[in-house]
């Protein structure tokens, strides 16, 4: 036991200073900017995809029911404005070159964190429960043509994958990128602060 102690009290007093170039950090950072950029960009193109092909299936296929009108209403709604707000927080990201201006993007980048957090605990239950209505009132016309185990199968199975989305996944999301943004503002911060002081 004593030895552990010892080797603990060795591992603890031992440190050691890492000097990472501004250079080098800012390479770093480029490409995890570069990363979020391509992640945002393909989620906002994925999310018009989604509004595509569901004002094509609303334009073409024959809904009988009132209710698959509103559902498809508010389905759209919901992803087109989801979809801005993903544009924004976009542009919050993209607007300033972290090469020439790292004090004006570590400021866009604290505000694209706040904006994020914001996403995932406010408007996101805005955006589950929107579609959540949307998939009940779409199954109500579809309903009739299936049994009532068929019925009650679908929208169990339906509000388990809201279930799983909402709770498990959404935090792991939340977690994952906190955890990023964080080290990447603490590295702009870094490295503002090693511009500053070679000037």
């Amino acid at each position: 036991m004593q030895q552990f102690e010892h080797i603990q009290s060795l591992w603890h007093s031992h440190t050691v200073d890492v000097k990472i170039s501004a250079d080098e950090m800012l390479n770093q950072a480029k490409k995890e900017v570069n990363s979020i950029k391509a992640k945002s960009v393909l989620t906002i193109v994925g999310m018009a995809a989604a509004l595509f092909a569901i004002a094509i299936m609303w334009l073409f296929m024959d809904q009988n029911s009132w209710a698959t009108q509103i559902a498809l209403t508010i389905m759209i709604s919901t992803i087109a404005i989801y979809t801005f707000i993903l544009y924004s927080g976009y542009r919050l990201i993209s607007k300033n070159d972290f090469t020439i201006h790292p004090n004006d993007f570590l400021a866009q980048l604290k505000l694209y964190q706040l904006s994020r957090f914001r996403l995932y605990n406010q408007l996101f239950w805005f955006y589950a429960s929107a579609l959540t209505l949307s998939i009940i009132l779409y199954f109500f016309e579809l309903s009739a043509n299936f049994s009532l185990s068929v019925q009650i199968l679908v929208i169990a199975g339906s509000l388990a994958w809201m279930l799983f989305c909402s709770t498990i996944v959404r935090k792991a999301v939340i977690k994952r990128e906190k955890e990023r943004l964080s080290l990447l503002i603490e590295k702009f911060t870094r490295i503002s602060e090693q511009f500053e002081e070679r000037s």
